[in-house]
Parts: structure tokens; C-alpha cells; sequence
């Protein structure tokens, strides 16, 4: 029998032929290999604050590592560059900051870039607790945020000023879905010199690559699918260059924003399964939709890679597939009619985060605060995670459900 330790395993990006590996193959194997962890196939986990040194010399240079080694536990143990380097290699990019949860690494990667009095665009479309730190935090701080419709293009030239120092974006947009055309964003901020974030927790880099699209920073809050199993909180925020990577590590640094070394681990061995979970949720998420769209009381659903979306021709054009969250929206409902549709499921739960195992269902009104509303004022906005039950068995759910709404307007089935 073989040692592992002497054991050749595979070195670099790069299989036999040449040829890059398929991301379902880096997914299982990004990170460091086991021959450079003694044979052990998964990171071990460093629980640590104290580092020591071995001499004054070394103590008094430890800062000098800041970027890539272990210095001090706020800054990251083995767990977490384990984890950082299977990230970067998912989304392609130089390095990757690990952060206490999403909204964390939202919030870090925005204020790295801007500070007082500078200008920063932000799309319409972005999940609600960004948009909460904009308004309560870095407006406060004298940061001039405006936002863009979501389907701007390269027309966002007009918006861009002398101060302008940061595009953020989310695609698909949070709730309604907008899809952004992110290539002729970038290249508009590219030709001024402005640095270019975006959300990109829906897609994950399997589907979505950012930085091949010109963005300098892809944010993701790794609760979600990178985990994938609704027991943890983490964030990730992934670089297209060097000085974009320590620009983020040092914000992280400055706020004292630390991951757990636990949650590393698990969103580690979250990500070994990512592609089979994916496949299983975007199949899902389809049988569904085609299940809502015979509905009459559907008047839309929100999913960029279903033909019926308005945003289908930009995912075919830059995503390579699609996860299991998508939006409803209903003919108005009473709150009698909320409250019996979503209040006796069994199989569908009631909770915010998604990106797990479970399917959830959770109303999405009032709508969401929009300078371009996008018709979701209109009737009742559903959001959707399909999880990985038995696609039949969740339609069964939601028959039920929309029966008990029907029985409340006297059994009929209204559009």
C-alpha cells in the first residue's frame, strides 16, 4: 500500500492533457492538497488568537505576513487560507479574504474602496441589508451613493464623476431578479479607473465568474450555497489583483473582522459537493416554475434562466447555469389569505437565508425599497429556495396552499 505522504499527487491547474480541470473536479479538489497536509484529505482546523515566535526578530516582522501567512488568529489560521485558496481557485481570481458572514464581506468590500466625499454607484436591485449600510453607515460617513437601473449598460458613462470610486453591483438582482449587463459596466469603469464589486452569491462561481467579466471584486455570502447546509455564517471576498486583495485584507484587518475557523472547515466541505447540490436545485427550481406558470393566480415568475424572464438573454450570454432561488408574484393577496398560504406547510419552512438543503417560501412584500421600482409593487412577491426534496412532493405542497387560498375565495381559481 502506497504512503500518502509519498504519494505524487497532482500539482497545479492542470491535468495530464494540458487542459484546465472542469470546475465540478476543482470544486472536490480546490485547496491545499493533501501531500502538503501529511496525507490528511481535509484542512485541519486551527482554533487560535496567540501566535509565537521564535525569536524578537521574527516577532517584531510579523506584520510583513499579513497577507499570506499565520500571524495572529484575528487574521486567519491555516483553516481559513485552506478555504481562501479553494475560493480563489473557483472564481479565478488572485486571492480571497475570508469574513464573518455576508454581510460582512459586503460591508468590508464597499468600505475599502470609498471614503468621505467620494461618489459611489450602486444597481437598484441589491439585497436590502446592503442597501441598510449605505443608508445608516456610509452616507453618515459623507459617501455619496446613488443608484442605477439595473439595466443601465454602458449607458452608467453618464453617471460616472471625477469622484465616482466604486461600481457595486448584484446579479441577479435581490428578490425581483434584474439582471445586469455586467461587461459593459465594467468596461465603461475600466476606461476611468473605477474599481468594480458585485454580489454574486445567487450564481456562485460555478456558474458566474466575475473577474473574467472585468469585476475587481466578487462578494458572496458563503451562509448560502457554499455551505449548503443552513448551519453556519461566513463571507467571502475574491480579488482580481494584488493590490485589490490587500486593499480588502487590510479593511478586514482595520475593522477586526474575523471568521470562524469552525465555519471555514464546514464551508470547506460544503464546497467539495457544490456542483451535484447546484444541479439539484436549478432542476428543481425549473419543475417548479413550470408548475407556477399553469397557475392563474401567477402573474410572473422571477428566474433569469427560464425563457419567460426578461433578463434570459444576458444569463445565457455570461452564466453557465443557475441555483434554486427564484420569485413569484401573485395576484394581491389579504392578510387572511398570507397567513393560510404560508402559515400551514409541510414540507416548504418559513425563515430568511437560503442556499441549504431545506426549500423555504417567504413573503416578499412590501416591496422592496427601489428608486426604479420594477412592477414588484404589483400583487403578492413570493420568494422561493427549492431545496433538495423530491421536486413532486414540494408541487404537492404548494397545490395544497394555493387550495387553501381558493377555498377562501369560494373555490375559485382566480388570474
Amino acid at each position: 500500500m502506497q504512503d500518502n505522504h509519498d504519494r505524487e499527487w497532482p500539482a497545479g491547474p492542470t491535468n495530464p492533457n494540458g487542459r484546465a480541470w472542469q470546475d465540478p473536479t476543482r470544486a472536490v479538489h480546490a485547496g491545499p492538497r493533501p501531500r502538503d497536509q501529511r496525507g490528511l484529505i481535509n484542512p485541519p482546523v486551527d482554533r487560535a488568537s496567540t501566535i509565537i515566535y521564535d525569536s524578537v526578530e521574527a516577532y517584531m516582522d510579523r506584520h510583513q505576513g499579513l497577507y499570506d501567512e499565520v500571524i495572529y488568529g484575528l487574521y486567519g489560521t491555516r483553516t481559513t487560507f485552506a478555504l481562501a485558496e479553494a475560493v480563489s481557485e473557483l472564481e479565478a481570481g488572485y486571492a480571497t479574504v475570508i469574513t464573518s458572514s455576508g454581510t460582512s464581506a459586503i460591508a468590508l468590500a464597499l468600505t475599502a474602496f470609498v471614503g468621505g466625499g467620494d461618489h459611489l454607484l450602486v444597481a437598484d436591485c441589491v439585497y436590502g441589508p446592503t442597501r441598510k449600510f449605505l443608508t445608516d453607515v456610509l452616507a453618515r460617513f459623507g459617501v455619496e451613493v446613488e443608484y442605477f437601473r439595473p439595466d443601465i449598460g454602458s449607458d452608467i458613462a453618464a453617471l460616472c464623476r471625477s469622484n465616482t470610486r466604486l461600481i457595486y453591483m448584484e446579479t441577479p438582482g435581490s428578490q425581483t431578479f434584474d439582471m445586469i449587463d455586467v461587461p459593459a459596466i465594467t468596461a465603461v469603469a475600466r476606461s476611468r479607473g473605477i474599481v468594480t464589486a458585485i454580489d454574486n452569491t445567487w450564481a456562485t462561481p460555478l456558474f458566474f465568474k466575475p473577474l473574467a467579466h472585468g469585476v475587481d471584486v466578487s462578494v458572496a455570502s458563503a451562509t448560502k450555497y457554499l455551505s449548503g447546509h443552513s448551519d453556519c455564517l461566513l463571507g467571502t471576498m475574491t480579488a482580481a489583483s494584488e493590490t485589490i486583495y490587500r486593499q480588502l485584507k487590510d479593511a478586514a484587518a482595520r475593522w477586526g473582522n474575523c471568521a470562524s475557523p469552525d465555519n471555514c472547515y464546514l464551508v470547506h466541505r460544503g464546497i467539495r459537493t457544490l456542483d451535484t447540490r447546484l444541479e439539484r436545485h436549478q432542476r428543481t427550481a425549473m419543475t417548479l416554475i413550470d408548475w407556477f406558470l399553469e397557475q392563474p393566480e401567477v402573474v410572473a415568475v422571477r428566474y433569469p434562466a427560464h425563457p419567460a424572464d426578461p433578463g434570459h438573454a444576458i444569463w445565457k450570454r455570461d452564466f453557465t447555469g443557475a441555483s434554486g432561488l427564484f420569485g413569484v408574484q401573485l395576484d394581491r393577496l389579504t392578510p387572511a389569505e398570507t397567513s393560510s398560504f404560508f402559515d400551514n406547510f409541510s414540507l416548504f419552512q418559513l425563515g430568511s437565508s437560503w442556499g441549504g438543503f431545506e426549500s423555504l417560501a417567504v413573503p416578499a412584500w412590501p416591496a422592496p425599497i427601489r428608486d426604479f421600482p420594477n412592477g414588484e409593487a404589483d400583487g403578492a412577491l413570493i420568494r422561493i429556495h427549492a431545496g433538495l426534496e423530491a421536486p413532486q412532493d414540494l408541487i404537492v405542497d404548494l397545490d395544497a396552499a394555493f387550495g387553501r387560498v381558493r377555498a377562501m375565495r369560494g373555490g375559485r381559481k382566480t388570474s
